[in-house]
């Protein structure tokens, strides 16, 4: 049992360094926060969108950005 169990977990290499991705992917993130982040920019009910006031289209816009930006992000980050 201890002999599976030591040849199933991977080597470390002597000198390896953990590298740490910085991307500037990332900063798409922000969007959704700062284009939620201040009411008194969308807190009003003109325009209209299919009978829905502003308020309410803006937000719900915001929730269907926000996660095609984490889709975007994910898919550029995972390789």
């Amino acid at each position: 049992m201890k002999y599976a169990l030591l040849h199933m977990a991977p080597k470390p290499e002597a000198n390896a360094k953990q590298v740490r991705r910085r991307s500037g992917w990332i900063l798409l993130l922000i969007l959704p926060y700062l284009g939620l982040c201040f009411p008194k920019v969308y807190a009003r009910s003109l325009p209209v969108l299919w009978g829905f006031p502003f308020f309410y289209w803006y937000q719900f816009a915001w929730v269907i950005a926000a996660s095609l930006l984490l889709a975007i992000v994910y898919k550029k980050l995972k390789t």
